[in-house]
Formats: structure tokens, C-alpha cells, sequence
């Protein structure tokens, strides 16, 4: 029966956030708007009203405004939204000052701490103040080799309150990969933590800490921040550094001077995962990225003041970033820096039930990992708090929409998100307001003309095709670090379709509006000239029990393309011809024939980013003897030698 798996109340309805917007809207402009899609059409349709009015109902805090909301809405790139605006992004972020509780952090079983209102606003401005100190202007670069704990919350909302532009790696990274980052955007200012907590281990930094401040010469003080240990020796990392206390010590806490900028202040340099070459250094704006997440989380989230939001994520990764907006939305920040799975796969529920969350935030893989594990946190654990799960990373599996429903919790609303760090949000994402579908994103993001295009430049539903975006929209990159010319920026987003971002997946629109990601384009399998997912391979081989993961290429062979499937089995089970033939059938039986690997070959792992991505094109580069350009981009490089001189490939 072709019904969605789960429907918000009509109470739930009314209370929402959006509807309160609908409401604002039609009052301010005599329009008649009545459910999420007229909202979008409207958003999409007169983008200048609705961007004033989500910066009305959020309350943003500026200078000045001006008179223009978007000039040269029809260049993109180029349109510029509030180009006469003045504003600064941490003091959006900091606009209550009180007692109650702003983080909450938890390292593994290591670490309780907690932080109010007051609190955080406090350290922001003694931090500032050192900053100022030292002679931080507007433009500078900060850097951050650190957890996601409270200190790196502050830190970043200190760097944007002068106006410095800020960057992050987590402590994870290699030497290379860190340098590799940091080093393109000359940093001034690096703070760095001494170790980290991970799968019950304390892991020193210091040693590459060392070596990365050695290859930084733009670095000028270097702040470590004391995690494992309260006082480690720091000698050994040169004249420039110093612990955080020393760094503060003698100045008070008061007000913050927020530096006033203009909205397309450059706020963040964001990296792409390396995987096929040196990062790409993307800049993002204060003001762009501010009511983007304050869209987001405000109404695609429902985020109320004192609602308690976590998102599972490093400092690595973009959603680390999107978390932090979190705090503009007056939302309890809930971080957690750790393996999810030590002691064992219950660690963040216990976060969850603890902690009275509101939004989990979550990756694809994660939710996989919980399924095959057994997990049912539904009778082990009191979620009555949680309302809303959030899914990115990969393509949210429908099984795995299943097991969410019937092992995690039933009335919940279950949002599988799309967007990454290109634009530091979504293009679709969640609808509170809307049902969920088996398998399928919600929704397109409001103010976001998505659609998919055919090779041709058509619009297409119910057909594969590239993910584009039609309008500009507010969180659309400055631009790349070191791209004067801004040809790079072009030829990565704009060179396939013009005037249109290209964002790179393959994707397809249903019936019901949602989309369904059928993996990266780049990534399309095309055996006899056919374009396959790889996503399609991966929800029906990932079915079966004896899989853990898999990841699928195309090989090129006998001048064409023939698909090689490589999988990561149970402990202690190996692949034989009657698993490889179930494999086959249940992928036959799904997909279509062409779907159907030739070779399949059992590995011990599979390379993936920090992020936790799994990372087809390089496995692609070794399978074809091609050197892969940046092996630091990956959490697990030694992986890469599991595919490398195969003999099942060679015939």
C-alpha cells in the first residue's frame, strides 16, 4: 500500500514554525499561501520577500540593512544578496546572555561539562579580547585543529566576532592532510587541542602538532587547548606557543565589540575531501551562511528557543559548522566528541535520554551500522524527547527508513538531508510539516529552485538526472581561496549548465516531490552506456545479513565498462560462489541486469573520508593502477592496498 511511514499531527502542524512564517507572509505581502508548497513556490517566485521576511521572523540582528535585497538576482554566480547589510555573525549567535544552559558536552565516558548562556558569552569576549590583543583584524585567518568540544564553540564565535575568517580540521587528520588545508589559507592564529578521546583511548597530538606548526610560517601564536591531561609539555612546539589560560590570563569578561561587516564578509573557508587532489578551499559568508542555517534549522528543523539539538559530526566536516548555527536559533547545543559505538552502539542514545534531546542528528551510515548490530533502542531507551532524526552523508537506505520506524522510535519524524559542504547546508531536506516517504527526501529547501535536469538541460520527474539548482541563493560560495579570476569556482559548478548549478549527484524526483540520490555522478556506473547508481547497488546488497558494507565501481574493460562489486562480509564468513550468486540474484531480482556485478571480491575494508563518506574514485584509481592524489583526505589511507594488483580483476 503506497501510504508514507509517518504523518505530523495537525496539531504539530499549527505549532510549527512554518506555519507561523505562512502566517507573517500572507499579513506582510496580501498573499494566500496555505501549505509548504506554496511557501516554496512563493520563496522560489519572489525570492527578495522571502528572504526579508525569514530575516524578519529569525530576527536577525544588524547595523543596517539598505534598501537592495538581492542585486543581480539573475547572475549565478553573482547575485548578492543584502549587498548594502552590515551585521556580524556571532553576535546572531549570541543574543541571550543567561543562566540557562547553552552546551552540553560529553567526551566518551571522559568528559561531563556544561556551559550557560552567560558563560559562553563570557569566554567569547575574554578570547576576543586576547585576539584583538595580539592584533586580529577583519580578514585575518584563524585555524582550529580541535574536537567538537565547548572551546571550539568558542573559539570560532571569538575569531567571527572580530571579523577573522575561520577554518577547522579535526585532531584525526594527518600531518599532510592538516597542512594540506591550512596551509593554502596562511593562518595567523592556529589553536590546537593537546589529545583527544577516542574508542577509550587518549590520543596524544602533540608529536603532529609540532610538525604542523614547523610548515605553518604564517602562524604567529599558537593556543593549546588542555583536553586529556591539565598540563602538557608544549616545549617542543616552538616559541609561538602557549596553553589557552596563559593566552587569556589578566583579561576580564564583558561586553563584546562585534565587528560590523558587510553580509558577504567572507566567515568560513570550508574544504572539499581532497580525495582527487589538493582541497578545494571554499569561502563562505557570514551573512549567507546565517540565514541559511537560521532557515534551516528554524523552520526545516522546527527549531524552538531551549530545544536541545545534536548533530553527530568533527570538526572536519561541514555539519559541525551547520550544528554551531544551531545557537542563532537560541537551541541547547549537545556535542559529543567520540567513537559512537564506545563502550558499544548505546552510547548516544544514552546522550539522547540523558540530555532530554530534542533533534538527533545522525549519518546514514551510523543508522546501517545500529540495524546490522541489532540495536532496538525503542525498548531500551526513553526517547520521548527526541521528535526529529536527521540522516546525511550517504543516500539514507529505505531499509533503513524501516528500521528507524520499528527499532528506534514510531512517531518521529525522519528526515533524510542532501546538500554538503559546497553550499554549507541542504538543496532538500526535511518538511515538518509533510509525510514521510519510504526512501525519500522530503522536500526542496525553501528559497531553492531544485530540480534535475537530463543531459540535455531538461527538466525531468520520475527520471535519473543531475541535482541543479535554477536560482541563486544566500549561502552560494564567495568563491574559492586563490581563485582571482574565479575560473575554478566556475568550472567546478557552473561549466556544465549555464547559469545553473551543477551540484554532482544523480538523482531522481518521485511522484510525491521528494528525491531519491542514486550516488555521486562522478561516481555513475556506465556499463554498454547506461548510467547506474551506485546507491542502487548499495541497498540491495547491504540487505543481505553476511554483508557489513560494499562499495561498487566501474572497471574499464574490453572497451567498456563492466561492474566490480567489492564487499566487507561478517567476521569469520568468506565468500564462496553461493553467496556471490545470492548476491547476484538479489541485485538481479531488484535492479535490472545491467546492475549486475561481473566480478565480486571480499575485502577486509573500505577507504572513506573523515567524514565517513566511502570513497569510490580512488578505489577506482587503484583498481586501475593510477596513483590516488591525496591519500591524508582519508580516515583509513591503508584500506587503498586491499584493492590494489587484484588477481579476481585481472581476467
Amino acid at each position: 500500500m503506497d501510504r508514507p511511514l509517518w504523518r505530523p499531527s495537525q496539531e504539530r502542524i499549527d505549532a510549527s514554525n512554518i506555519m507561523a512564517l505562512i502566517g507573517a507572509v500572507n499579513a506582510r505581502w496580501g498573499t494566500d499561501i496555505a501549505d509548504y508548497d506554496g511557501l516554496h513556490a512563493f520563496s522560489v517566485a519572489e525570492a527578495a520577500r522571502f528572504w526579508t521576511s525569514l530575516r524578519d521572523f529569525a530576527g536577525v540582528v544588524a547595523e543596517t540593512w539598505g534598501e537592495t535585497v538581492i542585486a543581480d538576482p539573475e547572475r549565478i554566480p553573482g547575485a548578492r544578496f543584502f549587498p548594502d547589510a552590515r551585521l556580524n555573525f556571532a553576535q546572531n549567535l549570541l543574543r541571550r546572555r543567561d543562566g540557562t544552559e547553552a552546551l552540553v558536552f560529553w567526551g566518551e565516558d571522559q568528559v561531563r561539562r556544561r556551559m550557560t548562556w552567560a558563560e559562553l558569552y563570557d569566554a567569547v569576549s575574554v578570547l576576543a579580547r586576547a585576539l584583538r590583543a595580539m592584533g586580529l583584524r577583519p580578514g585575518d585567518r584563524v585555524a582550529a585543529f580541535m574536537p567538537n568540544m565547548p572551546e571550539t564553540i568558542v573559539a570560532m564565535l571569538a575569531a567571527a566576532s572580530v571579523g577573522a575568517v575561520w577554518s577547522s580540521c579535526s585532531p584525526d587528520f594527518g600531518v599532510q592532510g592538516v597542512v594540506d588545508r591550512f596551509g593554502q589559507t596562511e593562518p595567523r592564529f592556529l589553536i590546537a587541542v593537546e589529545g583527544y578521546h577516542y574508542n577509550g583511548k587518549a590520543h596524544d597530538c602533540l608529536g603532529k602538532l609540532a610538525e604542523i606548526v614547523a610548515q605553518l610560517p604564517t602562524v604567529e601564536r599558537t593556543v593549546v587547548v588542555p583536553y586529556t591531561r591539565p598540563a602538557p609539555d608544549i616545549s617542543g612546539l616552538g616559541p609561538t606557543a602557549v596553553m589557552l589560560d596563559d593566552f587569556l590570563a589578566g583579561r576580564a569578561a564583558g561586553d563584546i565589540d562585534f565587528e560590523q561587516l558587510p553580509f558577504n564578509a567572507p566567515l568560513y573557508i570550508m574544504f572539499s575531501s581532497g580525495t582527487t587532489g589538493a582541497p578545494k578551499c571554499i569561502v563562505h559568508g557570514a551573512g549567507g551562511t546565517l540565514l541559511q542555517h537560521l532557515k534551516e534549522h528554524k523552520l526545516h528543523c522546527d527549531i524552538k528557543p531551549g530545544e536541545r539539538l545534536f548533530y553527530f559530526t568533527t570538526c572536519g566536516w561541514m555539519m559541525w559548522n551547520w550544528l554551531a548555527s544551531g545557537l542563532a536559533a537560541e537551541a541547547t547545543l549537545l556535542l559529543y566528541d567520540g567513537s559512537p559505538f564506545y563502550p558499544d552502539g548505546n552510547v548516544l542514545f544514552d546522550f539522547a535520554q540523558a540530555e532530554g534531546m530534542d533533534v538527533f542528528g545522525t549519518s546514514a551510515k551510523y543508522i546501517d551500522a545500529l540495524n546490522k548490530g541489532g540495536y532496538a533502542p525503542k525498548g531500551t531507551h526513553d526517547l520521548s524527547r527526541v521528535r526529529l532524526m536527521t540522516s546525511t552523508g550517504s543516500p539514507l537506505a529505505p531499509e533503513s527508513f524501516d528500521y528507524v520506524y520499528d527499532k528506534v522510535k514510531a512517531n518521529i519524524h525522519l528526515a533524510s538531508i542532501s546538500g554538503g559542504t559546497d553550499i554549507i547546508s541542504c538543496f532538500m531536506l526535511g518538511n515538518p510539516t509533510g509525510p514521510v516517504w519510504r526512501g525519500e527526501i522530503q522536500a526542496k529547501g525553501l528559497g531553492m529552485a531544485t530540480t534535475v535536469f537530463d543531459d540535455e538541460g531538461q527538466e525531468v520527474v520520475g527520471e535519473k538526472g543531475e541535482l541543479v539548482c535554477t536560482n541563486a541563493f544566500p549561502s552560494m560560495p564567495l568563491g574559492f581561496w586563490h581563485d582571482d579570476d574565479g575560473s575554478r569556482y566556475h568550472d567546478a559548478y557552473f561549466a556544465r549548465f549555464p547559469n545553473v548549478w551543477c551540484h554532482g549527484d544523480f538523482v531522481e524526483i518521485t511522484e510525491h516531490g521528494g528525491f531519491v540520490i542514486y550516488g555521486r555522478s562522478d561516481a555513475v556506473l556506465n556499463p554498454g552506456g547506461v548510467r547506474i547508481g551506485t546507491a542502487e547497488i548499495y541497498r540491495q546488497v547491504e540487505k543481505l545479513d553476511e554483508v557489513v558494507e560494499a562499495i561498487v565501481i566501474g572497471q574499464e574493460w574490453d572497451n567498456d565498462t563492466r561492474v566490480v562489486l567489492f564487499v566487507v562480509l561478517r567476521p569469520g564468513l568468506t565468500l564462496d560462489d553461493a553467496l556471490a550468486d545470492r548476491i547476484r540474484r538479489q541485485i538481479r531480482a531488484n535492479c535490472t541486469p545491467r546492475h549486475v556485478p561481473a566480478r565480486i571480491v571480499q575485502v577486509a575494508d573500505i577507504p572513506r573520508t573523515k567524514s565517513g563518506k566511502i570513497t569510490e574514485l580512488a578505489v577506482r584509481d587503484v583498481v586501475h593502477g593510477r596513483p590516488v592524489k591525496n591519500k591524508e583526505a582519508l580516515a583509513n589511507p591503508e584500506a587503498l592496498d586491499l584493492f590494489a594488483d587484484r588477481p579476481e580483476l585481472a581476467g
